[in-house]
């Protein structure tokens, strides 16, 4: 067995993906990055920095597409609980950027501790799913318990960071659907759910910003407000360019939409963005519209097609699982990764209000890079799992005792302990 195939194990077509979405990632990321260049004065600074995450990242793939299941399924409750201590000190005392309180610093590392609750729920509501029974009873208890830990989580996260909230609460949702809970429930969470959401939306638009500005925890009121309905003050758009003036409120949209417009659909070729240095954010939040403008329609078609590669791969290693919690594992980690991906790109294009969400693999940010690459070693953790599963069925098949063996106690180790899964839920 030569180096590469001890080294890249798991599915192949994940391996490609998660490459091809960090060679974009540092062709845009450098490009991105020249208001950062000019500020320090430092031209490589920028990138040196993001390849150092990627590098990083890429060593935390290696590392967790090895681990046991077993211990993720272990550490996914040890994850949650600190997450959730982090949270509720980020709430209170953490740094704030735009108004927001979503980072903390610990050690001289500055990271967010929402992107660790979302890798912790993801690992425990997979974990829930994957003991669920089946009956009606045993589906009601599964629910319950996963609809109070999102409620925690959520509430901790949503003061500050509403689309991180919104994001993980849709991905658990759906979890809950592929991994039968009873319809009944889901239901009935996704009915009080609009009809909550209506309600808020209702609230936000009827209250005075001052009102909104004295409720407790309600200091973004006023931002979710102005991005939903508008600051208040929009006349009709100008027939003439000319007419039209950039406000803080609308910089980022229309320099974004400026940057579509001028890739000409063909895009300017990399490293030849304009944009870039007029629309903030363009290294994270809006890297899709620099896509846009410097790869044109096809850059923009590659990157979303890689993502959807990626979702339907990860169902194709989903659907050869034995167990409930590998599966749902990685079906949940797809969903966050691709949904985020989805929120990043319509807002980029116009179509959804700004939320901050950075595009996964792709956008600068080491918080970021660093839990999506563990959720890529995770999805290969799985799909390694599989691999040593048929290679021992085959080494049965042709009698090969030694060899059954050695695949056996490797099997043990990677084996996520769980009873076989149930196809007769409701």
């Amino acid at each position: 067995m030569d180096l590469s195939s001890k080294l890249f194990k798991g599915d192949k077509v994940v391996w490609v993906i998660f490459m091809l979405l960090c060679l974009i990632s540092l062709i845009e990321v450098f490009s991105a990055t020249s208001t950062l260049a000019y500020d320090s004065g430092d031209f490589w600074g920028p990138i040196k920095q993001h390849s150092r995450f990627l590098l990083g990242g890429a060593f935390v793939v290696l590392i967790v597409h090895n681990t046991p299941l077993k211990l993720i399924r272990f550490l996914g409750p040890l994850i949650l609980g600190l997450s959730i201590i982090l949270l509720v000190w980020v709430l209170f005392k953490g740094e704030k950027i735009n108004e927001a309180s979503r980072w903390t610093n610990i050690l001289g590392f500055r990271f967010q501790p929402s992107e660790i609750a979302k890798m912790g729920m993801i690992i425990v509501v997979a974990s829930i799913l994957g003991k669920m029974e089946s009956g009606t009873a045993a589906s009601w208890r599964a629910f319950k318990r996963i609809l109070l830990i999102t409620l925690v989580v959520f509430g901790l996260i949503a003061p500050d960071n509403l689309s991180t909230g919104l994001l993980l609460g849709v991905t658990v949702f759906l979890m809950m659907v592929i991994g039968g809970i009873a319809v009944k429930q889901w239901g009935i969470l996704l009915l009080c759910a609009v009809v909550a959401g209506t309600l808020f939306l209702g609230f936000l638009k009827v209250t005075p910003n001052e009102t909104l500005e004295e409720i407790p925890f309600g200091h973004r009121f006023t931002t979710w407000k102005k991005r939903v309905y508008g600051d208040g003050t929009e006349k009709v758009r100008p027939l003439s360019p000319k007419d039209f003036v950039i406000t803080d409120d609308n910089r980022q949209e229309t320099h974004a939409q400026i940057a579509i417009a001028s890739s000409n659909g063909i895009g300017v070729g990399p490293g030849n963005s304009i944009e870039r240095d007029f629309l903030p954010q363009a290294y994270s939040d809006f890297i899709y519209a620099i896509i846009l403008e410097e790869f044109g329609l096809v850059g923009g078609f590659i990157v979303v097609f890689l993502y959807v590669c990626l979702l339907i791969r990860t169902g194709k290693i989903a659907n050869k699982c034995d167990k409930d919690f590998p599966s749902m594992l990685i079906i949940g980690i797809a969903l966050l990764m691709v949904i985020q991906a989805l929120f990043n790109m319509l807002v980029a294009v116009g179509i959804a209000p700004v939320t901050g969400q950075p595009l996964p693999l792709i956008s600068r940010g080491g918080t970021s890079t660093l839990i999506n690459c563990v959720y890529i070693g995770l999805i290969l953790s799985v799909s390694r799992y599989n691999n040593l599963r048929e290679a021992t069925l085959k080494a049965q098949q042709a009698g090969d005792t030694e060899e059954v063996k050695r695949l056996e106690a490797i099997n043990a180790d990677a084996d996520p302990v769980e009873p076989a899964a149930d196809t007769t839920r409701n």
